[in-house]
């Protein structure tokens, strides 16, 4: 889409890990570890990486399909375990605080809609220091799990919203298909979770590659839509 297409959004809804959060990785090799520590045929870092997004029974799951379902609780855990190792070694991408203070300041409502746990939300927003940045926030244990819309319907419900003035801002084929069957627009990145080309399928208004061409895009192309009233 050209650069010089511009759009009015009320909310920016943002994808927590792979989006803002480098994690990925570290995600993608505690999933390995869990599948091995249960017993289960060690998925690909590929493979790990593809369920990066989905809320955490769904995506072990879907790792590890040889792994029996009275083994579920025990990966989860065991996942846990090799995630808290050493979560608080992990960091925003660079130049991602710098964006969402920009966007703070413009007047957009931020948002978070993650896989994540709200437990685990709070925790990493609370280290950060990045919680007043974000307006509200919906975690997979407290709504549906992605690709589901109820993240975004409850969020445009919330601050009463048109779904074509919220976007959705992800690193995966499970956020761009939330936005899809939520009908709202979306943006791609692929410096995360998933190939640029897998997400080029779910028509996003554009791909960005680097933290920096997600911030030129939205800087260029978002303008903001008179704020909502706080819920």
């Amino acid at each position: 889409m050209p650069e010089t297409t511009r759009h009015r959004f009320a909310m920016l809804a943002f994808d927590w890990d792979g989006t803002l959060f480098d994690s990925t990785a570290r995600i993608a090799r505690c999933v390995q570890l869990a599948v091995a520590d249960v017993g289960g045929t060690v998925p690909t870092l590929e493979q790990a990486r593809w369920v990066i997004g989905m809320e955490l029974g769904e995506a072990l799951a879907k790792a590890a399909p040889d792994v029996p379902p009275s083994a579920y609780r025990e990966l989860a855990n065991r996942y846990r375990y090799h995630y808290l190792q050493h979560q608080d070694d992990l960091v925003l991408f660079d130049g991602v605080l710098e964006l969402l203070q920009r966007l703070k300041q413009r007047g957009f409502v931020l948002a978070v809609a993650t896989g994540k746990s709200r437990r685990g939300l709070n925790h990493v927003l609370a280290s950060l220091d990045v919680r007043h940045l974000f307006d509200d926030s919906r975690t997979a244990d407290e709504t549906a799990g992605k690709p589901h819309p109820l993240m975004l319907q409850e969020l445009m419900q919330s601050w009463d919203v048109a779904p074509e003035q919220l976007l959705m801002i992800g690193d995966t084929s499970h956020d761009l298909q939330m936005a899809r069957n939520a009908g709202c627009p979306s943006l791609a990145v692929t410096y995360g979770a998933h190939a640029g080309e897998g997400l080029g399928a779910y028509a996003p208004l554009a791909v960005a590659e680097s933290v920096a061409a997600l911030s030129r895009w939205l800087e260029q192309c978002a303008e903001p839509a008179p704020r909502a009233s706080a819920p």
